[in-house]
């Protein structure tokens, strides 16, 4: 969840035009959208992936960054006065950046961690 504030404060630093976090509490806001974020990775995004399995494959999965911008716009309407992400651009870029984090903590910590918890388990 660090790395999802983290991604949006840079974002919203370089992209200033298109991403609006309120200043009042700049990384209290970037930290609760990125809880938002990480809840609905863990319910809508599975959902949002089944339903969307057709549109990925003929796009050979480039149409995989899009689901993570439909969840951002879901919280921009969720978070209106202190979130908001104006234009698509900037949306696919930080969906984008967004599922490069997924895939390096799926690859680099969860499996490390998952690995660990079988061989523990086959030793005992």
């Amino acid at each position: 969840m660090i790395g999802y504030a983290v991604i949006l404060i840079i974002t919203s630093l370089i992209f200033n035009d298109t991403l609006y976090i309120d200043n009042a509490y700049y990384g209290l806001w970037s930290l609760v959208a990125a809880i938002i974020i990480y809840l609905f990775n863990k319910t809508i995004k599975p959902l949002l992936i089944w339903l969307t399995i057709p549109i990925t494959g003929i796009t050979l999965g480039l149409f995989y960054p899009f689901i993570n911008l439909i969840i951002l716009k879901i919280v921009s309407v969720i978070l209106y006065p202190h979130f908001q992400i104006y234009g698509i651009w900037f949306a696919v870029c930080a969906a984008i950046l967004i599922s490069i984090l997924n895939i390096l903590m799926d690859t680099f910590i969860l499996e490390p961690i998952k690995g660990r918890g079988k061989s523990n388990e086959s030793n005992d």
